[in-house]
């Protein structure tokens, strides 16, 4: 088992009805002592233990500790979720590779959630899988955002384009994103700290940029992720105003 320390992660991993539990609470303040009523009142068991129990289990605790499975299975697969599309336009798929820190890859579900991502498809391997870091870092938007884990993300990447998808990857070696349209059945591909890798970008329909003016050569990916999703979504807002 893993465990959760943070307040919001705590309250929607609960919310969101997936297993876990049980809640484990040791001198709560009133925002902990909100989380034993939620829990309580989710049916999730509630234990009082001592705080020299949540030490070892989470040094940053405030009080409460849930514990859930420490591996999380995906959501869907890419084709039961393909397959559920019908008719729909407007759909938005972020493809991740090799986000290895947590720190990032929670970060980036935290947009997800923002932004209105339908799907994030990841590579099975090779990607950040601290689950209680991820939660807390998404601030609970781990537990919402619809996730598939895919073994050949080229693979994926084709079953995207037969779904009626054009694929972006993000690289700053690409067009400026705001002269895309970005409109539609949209993928947008972001690599990790050491960028997209030459693969992906081959099988990419086009490379979106960020323009910068830094003196520094990247933006952080957490961070370029945040703005792409941004640009998506100011571009299928104003096309309804």
């Amino acid at each position: 088992m893993g465990c959760l320390s943070g307040f919001h992660a705590i309250e929607e991993k609960i919310r969101s009805g997936a297993p876990c539990g049980p809640l484990l609470a040791s001198k709560p303040g009133p925002r902990a002592r909100e989380l034993v009523e939620l829990a309580l009142a989710c049916k999730i068991r509630v234990d009082r233990v001592g705080t020299a129990s949540l030490d070892r289990l989470a040094p940053d605790h405030r009080g409460v500790v849930l514990e859930v499975p420490e591996q999380e299975t995906a959501a869907t697969t890419l084709t039961e979720f393909l397959a559920g599309l019908g008719e729909r336009r407007n759909v938005l798929v972020l493809v991740l590779d090799e986000i290895t820190d947590p720190h990032n890859y929670g970060a980036i579900l935290r947009c997800c959630d923002q932004f209105g991502v339908d799907l994030v498809v990841s590579r099975r391997r090779r990607n950040a899988k601290n689950a209680p870091i991820i939660a807390r870092t998404s601030s609970g938007a781990s537990a919402w955002v619809p996730h598939a884990e895919e073994t050949n993300l080229v693979r994926a990447m084709e079953l995207l384009k037969e779904g009626g998808f054009w694929i972006y990857g993000a690289h700053m070696a690409g067009k400026n994103a705001a002269e895309i349209d970005l409109r539609g059945r949209i993928a947008l591909v972001m690599g990790g700290e050491a960028g997209l890798s030459k693969l992906l970008r081959e099988h990419c329909d086009g490379i979106a940029a960020i323009p910068c003016q830094g003196r520094i050569d990247s933006l952080n990916v957490s961070v370029a992720a945040g703005i792409l999703l941004y640009e998506v979504s100011r571009q299928r807002r104003k096309k309804h105003h």
